[in-house]
């Protein structure tokens, strides 16, 4: 049976796969609202729990000096497609009624420091006993037990603990960080994961699911490939890095960036004596012997440094095109948003913010049943929603609490 050819039209044009999941989000920065904002764009309720007029630190933490309708780019492109609870977790009433939230939540995630999830009394045991079928996911730092589980956890630091800075850069440079939140991007999709299989399994079984990660653990997860490489090396090297246009401690020339007469072009795994020939240069024919390829790969990478220059990267690319080169141009932003093939994407969307205002952002990368993924719906306001939440899940104190129930 062809299930996408008996959808309806309406199905196929609306493929919002988790219209009827909602997630109760306590989590700030970037790492557990970026699974918010996954789970958002697949159709998924994303309530934001913020505190009172002080709201996701996020909204305050400014990547540069633009800012959108007095609120920095970087919270409106992780937090769209949500809505906005204020509540102040530390005052009872409050706390009563996220509890009483949390009762028709299918996914809680939080990001909070190890313990202090415990004293507000919203850990997954906590959680769990108020709704016995609820997905719980957490990210921290450096796990919840052990030597490093309370220190900071934050990008830059988990990339410095993890070996990842030895990757990058040549070898005479030091430590390089990824130019990105590589650890908090990482450790948002892997939670996703996490929380979807947790939700395919509830639907079997209705059982509850802690999902958990860290960030030192996806980046770990994110050097699988070169760690067991170095685990299962006798010799116990550690990386080394290209003194020459590194791109890939592990891998021979030519892999690197190259500039050129006019720009840089990237090239990939290719055999040397092939390259040599459809270049055309000589001193590169000199090194046939694949076993050179690593062990001189400075020396090859040299010869194409200075070979490359010559000639500009639209020559060098028709050559490369022409002959199946794994290669491209290096594109700045400007330069690709230029281009036919990122215009063909179609992937900027604007959003419509409360003032009638739009910004402009990416959408999912995804598309369901040829669909992309998309929505206008812009990062809220503290509380925007807390009149609409309290009406729709009946969200009122109907009697008052006994003192010796309060900040439980």
């Amino acid at each position: 049976m062809n299930k996408v050819a008996d959808m309806t039209e309406f199905e196929l044009k609306n493929p919002k796969l988790l219209d009827q999941i909602l997630v109760v989000d306590f989590s700030q920065f970037l790492a557990g609202p970026l699974a918010g904002l996954k789970l958002a764009d697949f159709g998924a309720k994303v309530i934001k729990i913020e505190r009172p007029e002080v709201g996701d630190l996020c909204r305050n933490l400014y990547l540069s000096d633009v800012d959108v309708n007095g609120t920095n780019t970087l919270f409106h492109a992780i937090n769209r497609n949500k809505q906005s609870y204020s509540a102040d977790l530390k005052n009872p009433d409050d706390l009563a009624k996220v509890k009483q939230l949390i009762k028709h939540a299918d996914v809680v995630i939080q990001n909070f420091r190890p313990n202090v999830i415990k004293r507000l009394g919203l850990d997954y045991d906590a959680v769990k006993k108020l709704n016995p079928n609820i997905i719980y996911a957490s990210v921290t730092g450096y796990g919840n037990t052990g030597e490093w589980h309370e220190l900071p956890g934050q990008d830059l630091l988990a990339q410095a603990k993890s070996g990842l800075m030895w990757l990058s850069g040549d070898a005479d440079q030091p430590p390089t960080p990824m130019g990105l939140a590589v650890a908090d991007q990482l450790a948002g999709n892997i939670l996703v994961q996490g929380i979807l299989a947790a939700l395919v399994k509830r639907s079997q079984t209705g059982q509850s699911c802690l999902v958990e990660t860290s960030l030192i653990e996806v980046l770990l997860d994110f050097q699988f490939e070169v760690l067991t490489t170095y685990m299962n090396d006798e010799q116990n090297r550690l990386p080394q890095r290209s003194s020459i246009n590194n791109a890939h401690a592990y891998l021979s020339a030519p892999y690197g960036v190259y500039q050129t007469k006019d720009g840089f072009i990237a090239l990939a795994m290719m055999p040397v004596d092939g390259l040599a020939k459809i270049i055309n240069c000589e001193q590169l024919k000199n090194h046939s012997d694949p076993k050179q390829w690593f062990s001189s790969r400075d020396a090859i990478k040299q010869i194409l440094v200075d070979h490359f220059q010559t000639q500009t990267s639209q020559y060098w690319m028709e050559i490369f095109v022409k002959n199946d080169v794994w290669a491209s141009e290096v594109l700045d932003w400007k330069s690709l948003f230029e281009s036919e093939g990122f215009q063909q994407l179609n992937y900027i969307q604007d959003l419509v913010l409360g003032n009638g205002q739009t910004m402009k952002t990416t959408r999912s990368p995804l598309t369901i049943n040829g669909q992309i993924l998309s929505s206008t719906v812009a990062a809220p306001s503290i509380g925007e929603h807390n009149q609409q939440i309290d009406e729709e899940y009946g969200l009122t104190l109907h009697h008052k609490i006994p003192q010796n129930q309060k900040g439980d």
